[in-house]
């Protein structure tokens, strides 16, 4: 692919991208660019990579979706969603439950703690036995808060943007749940974007819809999903498309990745499409 090379232009020091498209088989990487193995900062690209092993407990019986975790009246689903009522980085909730879109890495944290208690596993233990290795993430580190603390390769985010193309792990009606709007019609702020009325999020990963100007590019699709990080990464995967794009920097996000984003995303889109 020639538009994985549009990375070249970014103002950063070090950068790299994938992307995967689903086969027959399952995915398969259809471009790279950078080095693969250099270890980035994921930043709240973390934040899905939790929800998936959040997800996974729920499968296994370990935590229920509509359980009681995080402030009163909150559930493990409000806390995947961020409508727990927590905002950013704190531990009381500063609304009820269920009634706006509060980015939370409180909320994330609050979530890991609980699929650890009823688990009886230590968190990152459950998400490197649970997800990681089973994917082949051996460069990964995950550690830190659950909500912005590992470090990881484009490589490695491949494989698990390949595994939301083609769930093994997991029941493809739990991702397709995961990535259908929660709470619906909520507003809230996007971080770096502003307030977005709807706010649309789904179970740990963002859903793009309407929302404008974005970080994903003009033409993916309304149900593409994803996240980004502060840390100057992204991952998004449009199921339209069939196709997921990775890019990780060593630059913090800032009006640079504003610009050069959704460009560059319009670019792969328009390539995969031929």
């Amino acid at each position: 692919m020639q538009s994985v090379r549009i990375i070249e232009q970014w103002p950063v020091g070090n950068a790299a991208t994938a992307v995967v498209r689903a086969d027959a088989g399952g995915a398969v990487v259809a471009g790279t660019h950078g080095d693969q193995d250099r270890v980035f900062r994921l930043a709240s690209v973390t934040k899905p990579i939790t929800a998936y092993a959040a997800l996974l407990a729920v499968e296994e019986g370990a935590v229920g979706l509509d359980e009681p975790a995080g402030p009163e009246g909150s559930t493990v689903r409000h806390l995947l969603a961020h409508t727990s009522g927590l905002a950013f980085d704190e531990h009381k909730a500063a609304w009820a439950p269920g009634k706006r879109r509060l980015y939370s890495n409180s909320g994330f944290e609050q979530l890991a703690d609980h699929v650890a208690k009823h688990s009886a596993i230590p968190f990152a233990d459950y998400v490197r036995d649970g997800v990681l290795r089973p994917l082949g993430m051996t460069a990964t580190v995950f550690e830190g808060s659950p909500a912005s603390g590992a470090r990881s390769t484009a490589a490695d985010v491949a494989r698990f943007a390949a595994e939301l193309l083609s769930p093994t792990l997991l029941d493809p009606s739990t991702v397709e749940q995961a990535t259908t709007v929660q709470f619906p019609g909520l507003v809230g702020v996007l971080p770096g974007f502003g307030m977005r009325s709807p706010n649309d999020w789904g179970l740990g990963f963002e859903i793009r819809d309407g929302k404008s100007p974005h970080w994903t590019g003009t033409t993916n699709s309304p149900r593409t999903f994803g996240h980004f990080g502060q840390a100057g990464t992204f991952l998004w995967v449009d199921p339209d498309l069939g196709a997921a794009c990775v890019a990780l920097a060593d630059r913090d996000f800032g009006p640079w990745a504003a610009e050069a984003w959704p460009p560059f995303s319009d670019a792969v889109v328009a390539e995969l499409r031929g």
